[in-house]
């Protein structure tokens, strides 16, 4: 069953990456950016913008395919997002 659910990497203040998950980017983005309901990854470094999107998930296929992203190198990561691969759901 394929809901809204996507899962997102994001470029950050300091040049790292941050992979997430969520229904709602927009509303997700400025949660990061506004402290609060943002990740603590984010305290001392600003999102700055959405690098990809994997869209077409339900919870629980977005939350697998989070961990298996979070597992890449940097450099992995960078090629997924240079592949341009957004809007597709791997």
């Amino acid at each position: 069953m394929k809901t809204g659910w996507m899962v997102y990497i994001i470029r950050c203040s300091d040049g790292s990456l941050y992979t997430g998950v969520t229904t709602d980017i927009e509303r997700r983005f400025r949660e990061h950016a506004g402290g609060g309901r943002g990740a603590r990854y984010f305290s001392g470094r600003k999102p700055v913008e959405v690098v990809y999107q994997e869209i077409g998930h339900d919870r629980s296929s977005a939350s697998r395919r989070e961990a298996v992203i979070k597992k890449l190198s940097r450099e992995e990561k960078l090629v997924l997002v240079a592949d341009g691969r957004s809007g597709s759901s791997g």
